[in-house]
């Protein structure tokens, strides 16, 4: 599933080609798509270059209506008459089609791998729209249109202006972004849209945006194929979303789908591709864009959508249920392991049996009755409500039935799946650099199959591991930069960091104050795989500027670290002891 629908203009051919070759390893529906291009090429040769697209030059030449591009078969039809008729057609279309804009982005984003650069500026558009929530308008896109933004602008249909606009609100989990223009002169004659209810199965739906392939607005359209809670890919979070079979294709992000009434009934964000897979679009529905601004209106911020922090299990086996003592008739889930840093932990423990949510049961499979015929994951109900609310769990714990309430929040994860478009942390020590784990780094490290490449130490952690604590990270030496302090070390890179002279490491901030703590004549770090790195203090402090001047880097420690109250590497006390070494004395520890 691939989400990040911006039309990237920098990198189209890195879009545009793993999808191509998904395609040609299909059987037999992309080698057909691909004759139909290959046929249009043809057509278009010998029609002398016009680019008329596929089909339609058969289906004038079967009416015997054979003409130029642009050049009406009949020419004695009256010129009024076309004009009346594209002026209906246009006043049709205007009431939803002109609250729909393009958004024009450049995003910078940061080099996961080198953390102290940047990566080289890049620019994307995508679509979005003006509609009304509670009495108000707003601006609403994708949250990967305008990741890691540094400008963005957006221009209405029909205008040849672009407009300055400010990110109010990133909604990583549910990517959904508000955005905000200034100017009064944009909203002039905009009448923003309605949102609709969620729609259901096999309901025609319209998909409006500026999609790759042209510069004006484009319309698709499909019907409602499947709704149920879904993995979101930008924030890696499972949330409702609408399955449709109409095309959405990149610069479609952040568009506004419809339903037959005119009204919104969600925002396209991310397709399902691969070489069996055809028309499978997905949308995120009204109730997931109403917790969102919901969320804004009450914090003027996003807190995000609430969990459990559980790992569950299924109770379809007889023998299970048998084993937990439940009785004829109950149904639940067993719960595995519960993340710490929940608020539910102080509540709820391992080899609970959930039976029900808020007064509505639970499945032996972990689902919960939605509409009418249709069952849904039971988390569906706690994403409808927001971090802080209370809920009520009923549990059977040894043979006994309890009713227990529980705060609703959001856990933290060991490796979190996204930064909150923040830069990444980092730490150097003479050549080593230190760095915390995340989605975006692994993926940086080991590209788009990072879920399968990366070691093996780490993905446990990625899929299985929980935090003690709500700070607490998989710190890793990341690489080492040649130096002579650091001699023999240089083959070692994303290994995890456990202990720093016998002390465990919590988190990056913890290593750098326990290093810039140190007194001792060696610095001993312990990793993964019962590795040692061990460095001298003083040729630690003495080659961490060498450093610093060959590879160009700007600090030894991130922006957010340095702002950390007392935290300096080198010390002061440190830094003076080598000011006072004369040029090309060797500093020794003792």
């Amino acid at each position: 599933r691939l989400g990040g629908f911006g039309k990237l203009f920098n990198r189209i051919a890195a879009a545009v080609v793993p999808i191509r070759q998904l395609a040609s390893s299909a059987t037999q529906q992309p080698q057909w798509q691909s004759h139909r291009n290959s046929t249009a090429c043809a057509a278009r040769k010998k029609r002398g270059g016009h680019a008329r697209p596929a089909g339609e030059e058969d289906a004038m030449e079967e009416d015997g209506l054979s003409a130029p591009i642009g050049q009406h078969p009949h020419p004695d039809i009256d010129a009024e008459f076309l004009a009346e008729a594209e002026e209906g057609q246009g006043t049709s279309l205007a009431p939803f089609m002109d609250a729909v804009v393009k958004v024009f982005c450049i995003h910078t984003e940061p080099n996961f791998s080198l953390p102290w650069q940047r990566k080289r500026q890049m620019n994307s558009t995508s679509s979005g729209f003006v509609a009304s929530f509670g009495g108000k308008r707003c601006l609403l896109t994708n949250a990967h249109s305008v990741d890691y933004h540094t400008q963005v602008k957006v221009k209405r249909r029909g205008d040849d202006r672009k407009f300055l606009a400010k990110v109010l609100s990133i909604g990583v989990d549910c990517d959904v972004a508000l955005l905000d223009v200034e100017d009064p002169t944009f909203w002039e004659g905009v009448t923003p849209l309605l949102f609709g209810v969620l729609p259901k199965l096999q309901d025609s739906v319209a998909v409006v945006g500026y999609p790759i392939g042209g510069d004006t607005i484009s319309v698709t359209a499909g019907v409602v194929s499947r709704i149920e809670v879904t993995e979101y890919t930008h924030g890696s979070t499972d949330l409702l979303a609408i399955q449709i079979d109409a095309a959405i294709n990149g610069g479609n992000s952040g568009g506004p789908v419809f339903n037959s009434k005119g009204e919104c009934c969600g925002i396209a964000f991310q397709a399902l591709v691969g070489s069996d897979v055809e028309n499978c679009g997905y949308v995120i529905p009204t109730p997931v864009v109403h917790h969102f601004l919901t969320d804004f209106q009450r914090t003027a911020g996003f807190t995000g959508f609430p969990a459990l922090g559980l790992q569950w299990q299924r109770m379809e086996s007889d023998a299970l249920r048998r084993a937990y003592g439940m009785a004829k008739g109950q149904k639940g889930v067993l719960v595995r392991n519960v993340n710490p840093t929940s608020a539910a932990a102080v509540a709820l423990c391992s080899d609970d049996v959930v039976l029900s949510f808020d007064g509505i049961d639970i499945s032996n499979d972990g689902t919960v009755p939605f509409r009418t015929g249709e069952r849904i994951a039971f988390s569906y109900l706690i994403s409808n409500k927001f971090v802080g609310d209370e809920c009520v769990l009923r549990v059977l714990r040894k043979g006994e039935v309890l009713e227990l309430p529980i705060r609703l929040s959001k856990p933290a994860a060991l490796i979190p799946p996204h930064l909150c478009n923040r830069d990444p942390s980092y730490f150097i020590v003479a050549g080593l650099v230190f760095t915390a784990v995340s989605e975006p780094y692994l993926q940086s490290e080991y590209g788009s199959d990072f879920a399968t490449d990366s070691p093996v130490k780490l993905l446990e952690k990625l899929y299985h591991g929980m935090p003690k604590s709500p700070d607490e990270e998989v710190v890793v030496l990341s690489q080492v930069l040649a130096c002579d302090a650091t001699l023999g070390y240089e083959d070692i890179y994303n290994v995890q960091v456990s202990k720093f002279n016998g002390v465990p490491v919590r988190n990056l901030r913890h290593l750098a104050e326990l290093v810039a703590a140190c007194g001792e004549a060696y610095m001993r770090w312990d990793l993964e795989y019962n590795e040692v790195v061990v460095l001298e203090t003083a040729a630690a402090l003495q080659a961490t500027p060498d450093i610093m001047a060959s590879h160009g880097l700007p600090h030894v420690m991130s922006a957010d670290m340095r702002a950390i109250p007392g935290l300096q590497w080198p010390q002061p006390v440190q830094q003076a002891l080598l000011a006072a070494v004369p040029n090309g004395a060797e500093v020794v520890a003792v």
